[in-house]
């Protein structure tokens, strides 16, 4: 755990500090913007064992006997991993801290990037949940539900949009307003917690974490 803290810190704070002293702004829209790139990765490396560990050694059907309901099990698990990506993410507080020392920045929109931040990771925390209850290798589990939420980032590119609808007219148009997840996390991150935004985030979560 605290080794995916620390790389998470270094790569998410590191890559942003960087951009922040050559732009010279007191914003973190290249932070939030670069996020969902980061999230891609760590997501998935964070919720692969969550059900593949328990049938590869055999505690799964411990756990379904317990005097608990599944439902119980499924969200138990995904709380404490959004809790523990919470406290990775409480780790770039120092961000704004330091904008605050050294600038005027928004706190607004930075407080909205942030909500926008929780949503999004707890929507790749439930994909990622869903899927590693798919496989006793957490490898595979890895894979699938990065290429799940890559699918969910890459909705919302146009080049993604231009591909798909240049073989079937309006697929693109449709999966962009339909799964892209930048649409909405832009939206947030500008400063504006619109209903439809969170809405999106979080009926999508509770889709994989009833499919779980």
């Amino acid at each position: 755990a605290y080794v995916f803290i620390v790389v998470f810190l270094l790569l998410t704070g590191g890559f942003y500090t960087n951009g922040f002293f050559l732009a010279g702004v007191a914003d973190m829209r290249d932070f939030f913007g670069t996020l969902p790139l980061y999230l891609l990765f760590f997501i998935p490396a964070l919720t692969m064992r969550l059900w593949a560990e328990d049938q590869r050694i055999g505690t799964f059907e411990l756990l379904m006997t317990l005097p608990m309901r599944p439902v119980s099990i499924v969200l138990g698990k995904y709380f404490a991993s959004l809790a523990f990506y919470c406290i990775a993410l409480a780790g770039t507080l120092t961000i704004p801290l330091s904008l605050v020392w050294i600038g005027d920045p928004d706190l607004g929109a930075i407080f909205c990037g942030y909500v926008g931040s929780v949503l999004l990771g707890g929507l790749f925390l439930a994909v990622g949940i869903f899927i590693s209850g798919l496989f006793k290798d957490q490898i595979a589990a890895f894979i699938l539900a990065l290429l799940t939420c890559a699918f969910f980032v890459l909705a919302g590119t146009q080049f993604f949009v231009a591909i798909l609808d240049g073989r079937i007219a309006g697929l693109g148009s449709f999966l962009n307003q339909a799964f892209a997840v930048s649409t909405h996390f832009e939206g947030i991150q500008r400063g504006v917690l619109g209903t439809a935004d969170i809405l999106f985030f979080v009926s999508f979560s509770a889709i994989f974490l009833t499919l779980n």
